[in-house]
């Protein structure tokens, strides 16, 4: 299912999706965290990144453990198989840190109603929540962002080493 699209292999055409949404989702998480006026304004672009930054980190993995096994059916030699491999392990951390960014952003637009207004918590909900979740969610931004650039770093590497 995540092997080709028209006889080319899907990786490289699909890994762009998460390459862009998951970034924008870090962004989109952190200023929905820490400029609360702007939250009514984006807080479905973040809620749909919330959903697509990790969907597109899942089809990547998917894709990429597809590709994987290709090269090795293709006997590619053990050092660009390891280079590929440690690619793989970013990648799937990307993908588990975007996960928990993209439900900890979704949350939080949820718990502050920002799909429909710009008001600070909804009734009954201590405030220092709110405060704590936005932590979060900027720590695993940065996070997540720092895993993006290892993973398209080592794709890259593996990629275009010694051409």
């Amino acid at each position: 299912m995540f092997d080709e699209i028209m006889g080319l292999p899907m990786h490289p055409l699909v890994v762009h999706a998460a390459v862009v949404f998951i970034p924008l989702l870090a962004v989109a998480g952190v200023v929905y965290t820490l400029v609360p006026r702007v939250r009514a304004r984006i807080g479905w672009a973040a809620a749909l990144l919330a959903l697509a930054g990790p969907a597109g980190a899942y089809v990547a993995r998917e894709s990429g453990q597809e590709l994987k096994a290709r090269l090795e059916a293709a006997n590619y030699s053990q050092e660009i198989l390891d280079k590929v491999s440690d690619h793989q392990g970013y990648g799937d951390l990307t993908f588990w840190f975007s996960l928990g960014l993209g439900g900890g952003t979704l949350l939080l637009v949820l718990l502050t109603n920002g799909l429909t207004s710009g008001r600070g918590t909804v009734g009954g909900l201590p405030s220092w929540l709110t405060w704590v979740l936005g932590a979060a969610v900027i720590v695993l931004a940065g996070v997540t962002g720092y895993y993006v650039f290892l993973t398209g770093d080592s794709g890259a590497d593996a990629v275009w080493s010694g051409i």
